[in-house]
């Protein structure tokens, strides 16, 4: 049975999703991007600060549905510039015990929604 997971304390979707779904004990994100959810603004001054708002929404999003990031078993990390990978692999890092950090790819792209440079999308199991 399918679960909508929807809270306030992360960006509305800005088109026809939502920000996850709960299938059985399966978790499935949309991906985040760094809005800041009680501003509606972009948060966008540097990588890290950009990286730390969409952990941020993303942690509301496992929250919504009583998870934490120790229920990540999947990430999928979408970003502008390679060169930006260290500083934001450290920013996303930190959210982590890397002893069961979840599985992972990170993949340039040409260009994401309202023209960000990093979106992290998770599968989470309970």
């Amino acid at each position: 049975m399918k679960k909508i997971i929807f809270t306030e304390n992360a960006p509305a979707p800005i088109g026809p999703y939502n920000q996850a779904v709960l299938c059985g004990n399966t978790l499935y994100t949309s991906g985040q991007i760094a809005i800041n959810p009680a501003t509606g603004e972009l948060v966008t001054a540097t990588i890290e600060t950009e990286t730390e708002q969409v952990m941020q929404n993303m942690k509301a999003v496992l929250e919504a549905a009583e998870m934490t990031f120790d229920n990540v078993v999947k990430t999928t990390i979408f970003i502008m510039d390679m060169n930006d990978f260290a500083k934001i692999n450290t920013v996303y890092g930190s959210y982590f015990n890397e002893a069961i950090a979840p599985a992972r790819e990170t993949v340039q792209v040409a260009c994401l929604p309202k023209n960000v440079n990093v979106e992290i999308s998770m599968i989470a199991i309970l």
